[in-house]
């Protein structure tokens, strides 16, 4: 079974996370400079297949667009140019750095390794892409139960 691979996309790096081949749990895959992320992305999709990106959607606490709204919209259809074939689906990221931190916290996770962006970036895709499997789960279950 082919994976779901999220981006949290910022314009020095970007974190990325990644399912396990049976869509069951969302883990941190990567951080890379932006500047390097199709590439990455064109390398890994050929050693894996990839059934869907998810992109995170940077809004603010006001659910207005965020500063980086822009350079993720470019991003998101350079993207789509690049893979015609795979589906991307847009994911709010509100809150999901301070998520993130909460969770390397939780985990044990010495302060200077907490201080490091890239671990932070790609703790947040993983937010980001579990929360788009349990939005996933939530609808086929809604789906099932008005049939």
């Amino acid at each position: 079974m082919p994976r779901i691979l999220a981006i949290d996309y910022g314009l020095k790096r970007t974190g990325l996370a990644v399912t396990d081949p049976l869509q069951i749990i969302a883990s941190p895959l990567d951080t890379v400079a932006t500047h390097q992320l199709m590439d990455f992305l064109k390398n890994y999709t050929q050693q894996e297949e990839v059934e869907v990106f998810v992109v995170g959607q940077p809004k603010q606490a006001d659910n207005t667009a965020s500063e980086i709204a822009p350079h993720v919209e470019g991003f998101v259809k350079r993207l789509g140019v690049q893979f015609p074939d795979t589906p991307i689906h847009r994911v709010d990221e509100r809150f999901t750095s301070r998520m993130a931190q909460q969770t390397l916290i939780a985990g044990g996770m010495k302060k200077k390794d907490r201080q490091d962006k890239a671990n932070v970036d790609k703790v947040s895709a993983a937010i980001i892409l579990q929360s788009f499997m349990e939005s996933r789960a939530n609808s086929e279950v809604r789906t099932q139960r008005s049939e």
